[in-house]
């Protein structure tokens, strides 16, 4: 098989285009022919991606960002559509995105998600979708380039790290999650919080750049490329998260694997990941979010029950594996 995998352009430290990879590798192990073009959202670059490589389907990575070009291209072309959560927990309510999603729930061969929950409340709500919405178990490549996160940042190995990897925009929450800890600083604790991510949304990296600066117990790193990203994982004490919308973000897959605990917001999303008491813990609000980082901080044994890797249950040759056969059944071929 031709396969074309489309990918919004954008830093590639962002989850799309770490997903898009793995599954370009993943297809690529099985003797397909894969090209991964990473497209602004305009039609011309699709047309010429589909004139050029003459690909039997595509997988398009983002129902709106990619599916709205790939929709006003014309493409005549089987395709399969990853919904992420922009998609599915902002995009089907805003008005300029929602016609062109649910365009794209009706064209599509095949509509895929990799959060179980969200999937289960897809089938509920959009069941015109019927056989063509397919759960793709998710998988996880850990890169294996070197990052001594505390000696290039100067944070001692003493000091207690809370490590965000998130991009610098709004649905993510870091600015947010600068006011959640202020209560915890005040009591004088010893911590770090540091932050790392493109910055994609101009206003509101200016807006958390300025309350960082007001926080000496704040530090943004920059961007970590996404091959060091477990070593930097592998020397901080907790993974965070506070977006306000996910939809199986990459980052808490990792951590894991890795073996971090992870304190993260109860979305969707996230609790498709998080199992409280397991390998991380979730907070509703700014008072369950004070009461979970203050038992991560003072209880070891329980960092320590948090810490059990579960490599076995993100593999990518199973996540492979299945996005085969929904190749396959878009060309009727099972």
């Amino acid at each position: 098989m031709r396969i074309l995998i489309l990918s919004p352009r954008q830093d590639r430290a962002t989850g799309n285009y770490v997903t898009a990879r793995r599954f370009q590798r993943g297809l690529e192990g099985f003797g397909h022919s894969v090209r991964l073009a990473e497209i602004a959202p305009e039609p011309a670059p699709v047309a010429e991606e589909v004139a050029v490589f003459a690909p039997d389907l595509a997988i398009l990575l983002h129902a709106y960002r990619t599916g709205r070009p790939w929709l006003e291209s014309g493409a005549k072309r089987p395709f399969l559509v990853l919904l992420t959560g922009t998609d599915v927990h902002q995009g089907l309510d805003d008005p300029e995105q929602r016609p062109w999603i649910l365009r794209v729930f009706r064209e599509a061969a095949v509509v895929a998600i990799q959060n179980p929950l969200t999937c289960a409340k897809l089938r509920r709500d959009y069941p015109e979708l019927g056989a063509r919405l397919h759960y793709l178990p998710p998988g996880i490549e850990l890169g294996g380039a070197p990052y001594a996160l505390r000696t290039l940042h100067g944070v001692p190995s003493e000091t207690f790290l809370f490590f965000c990897p998130a991009s610098l925009r709004p649905v993510k929450g870091v600015l947010e999650l600068l006011e959640l800890f202020d209560p915890l600083a005040r009591e004088r604790r010893e911590f770090i919080v540091a932050f790392c991510g493109p910055e994609l949304d101009a206003d509101y990296a200016r807006r958390f750049h300025v309350a960082l600066n007001a926080r000496p117990w704040a530090r943004y790193l920059g961007i970590i490329p996404a091959e060091a990203m477990p070593a930097a994982m592998a020397e901080a004490d907790v993974i965070l998260n506070n977006s306000v919308a996910e939809g199986l973000p990459n980052a808490l897959l990792e951590a894991t694997v890795v073996g971090r605990p992870i304190l993260a917001r109860d979305i969707p999303g996230n609790a498709a990941v998080v199992r409280p008491g397991e390998n991380g813990l979730l907070y509703g609000d700014g008072e369950e979010f004070l009461a979970c980082a203050s038992r991560l901080l003072d209880d070891d044994a329980l960092r320590a029950v948090l810490s059990r890797s579960d490599s076995d249950e993100y593999r990518p040759e199973r996540e492979a594996a299945e996005l085969r056969r929904l190749c396959e059944l878009m060309l009727g071929k099972v």
